[in-house]
């Protein structure tokens, strides 16, 4: 025996734009919500990951601004291997160098150099405004890189926010529909169930 297909359900899209006598204030205000709800989670989260994405280069900037590089010679002869470590080193090895900054003080410190450089040899180093030894600041394609990541993160991550804020506006309006909804029904039972029975 053959079955019967089911009905399909046909879906009227922006339904709530459209006049229909039954529409109640609740739907409109929905509406607009969701209509705002979904220019504010677009047009959020471009700003957004703008704005984290420029935030992210001023502090590169900023960054780049408070050290300097300076030209060093190693005072011994690095270390032929690098220690065994936990698989995040980059292969390098730490040795003394020593540089002479632009008032002609003489520093000393710590340096990572490639593996077997004999002592004499000239390297550049990042130091910051005390003479301390730092990393060296992004720059470049590596830079550029960090920067439009962060922007590609917070972008999704803001309109996600602002999208989860419509939807929980929207289940308080469904809420307050329903609660409608028995309101009216509590008045027109008594009279539905009096015709209803009548006609039994």
């Amino acid at each position: 025996m053959a079955r019967t297909p089911p009905a399909s359900v046909t879906r009227v899209m922006l339904w709530r734009w459209r006049h229909n006598p039954l529409k109640r204030h609740s739907d409109v205000v929905e509406a607009w919500i969701v209509l705002v709800m979904w220019a504010l989670a677009l047009l959020g989260g471009v700003v957004a990951g703008v704005v984290a994405a420029q935030a992210m280069d001023s502090a590169f900037a900023a960054r780049r601004a408070q050290v300097h590089a300076v030209s060093a010679v190693l005072t011994d002869d690095g270390a032929k291997t690098p220690p065994g470590g936990s698989g995040y080193d980059d292969g390098r090895v730490w040795a003394a160098v020593r540089w002479t900054d632009a008032f002609g003080k003489v520093h000393t410190g710590q340096a990572k150099i490639f593996p077997g450089s004999p002592a004499g040899s000239t390297l550049t180093v990042w130091t910051d405004r005390t003479g301390r030894i730092v990393s060296p600041p992004p720059s470049g394609t590596g830079a550029t890189l960090q920067v439009a990541l962060t922007g590609a993160l917070v972008a999704p991550l803001a309109g996600a926010t602002v999208w989860a804020g419509g939807r929980l506006i929207r289940t308080r309006l469904l809420r307050r529909r329903l609660d409608e909804w028995d309101e009216e029904w509590e008045q027109v039972e008594p009279e539905w169930r009096r015709r209803s029975g009548g006609r039994g």
